[in-house]
């Protein structure tokens, strides 16, 4: 059962980067230039929003079913001093959850602007401090191993 999990999340992970670098670079883009809010940003946004949660939701269920989670017990207070399973049971789900946390006060702020200007504004700060969070905690050498 980990396997498959961490397979989808590790897959999964690949479609949230691709719908949040659409919807930021589409909020920057529109915002920069003065362009108005169309339906269409509003569904990138949402679908950006439920693909994040839905990644949260997998994530979970890895951290709760992984081996790596047997650390907490064996190493203690030395999960900080190690570097690898500090990012594995630290860093990486904490920092994630917040740039998660990021897109939905955003979705959330975004709804309730009246201009334009506004809601793309609110779009493009909030996702792209959220994808520069996801970025940074990526475990990137078994990622792309």
């Amino acid at each position: 059962m980990y396997e498959i999990i961490l397979t989808l999340h590790s897959y999964w992970a690949y479609l949230v980067l691709l719908v949040l670098i659409i919807a930021t670079v589409n909020a920057l883009i529109k915002s920069f230039g003065d362009k108005e809010y169309e339906a269409n940003d509003f569904r990138k946004s949402l679908f950006t929003l439920i693909v994040s949660h839905i990644q949260l939701l997998i994530g979970l269920i890895l951290y709760f079913v992984s081996p790596r989670f047997e650390l907490w017990s064996e190493l203690g207070g030395e999960v900080m001093s190690n570097s690898l399973a500090r990012l594995y049971l630290v860093e990486h789900p904490f920092v994630n959850i917040i740039a998660i946390a990021l897109i939905t006060i955003g979705y959330s702020k975004h709804k309730k602007k009246l201009t334009s200007k506004a809601k793309l504004k609110t779009i493009a700060i909030f996702y792209s401090i959220a994808l520069i969070l996801f970025l940074s905690r990526i475990p990137w050498s078994s990622w792309m191993g």
